[in-house]
């Protein structure tokens, strides 16, 4: 019987949407950005600054931070942007709450 639907052949890897991963200047260097459990304020603020500046001389750092947006990661410096960063550009600023 005849294939078809062309489903004889898996489709190929798609490895072309994760090589630039390859040249990442971050890689290996997850504690520095992603945060551990507990981390509190002025401890983020300066693991964010040092992320923040390893990715301003990434070869990568577009791919990196438009994979975070298209993705919405939640965790993590991506791209030289904070979890905020990210989530001001995607959503918006935040409302501020008057007491």
């Amino acid at each position: 019987m005849p294939d078809l639907l062309g489903t004889a052949q898996p489709p190929g890897a798609q490895a072309w949407r994760w090589d630039w991963q390859q040249a990442a200047r971050c890689r290996g260097c997850d504690d520095l950005f992603f945060h551990p459990t507990g981390e509190r304020e002025p401890a983020r603020s300066l693991r964010e600054a040092a992320a923040t500046a390893l990715c301003r001389a990434c070869p990568v750092r577009r791919e990196c931070a438009q994979h975070a947006l298209t993705m919405q990661e939640p965790y993590g410096v991506w791209g030289g942007l904070t979890e905020s960063d990210r989530s001001e550009q995607l959503f918006g600023p935040r409302p501020v709450r008057k007491r």
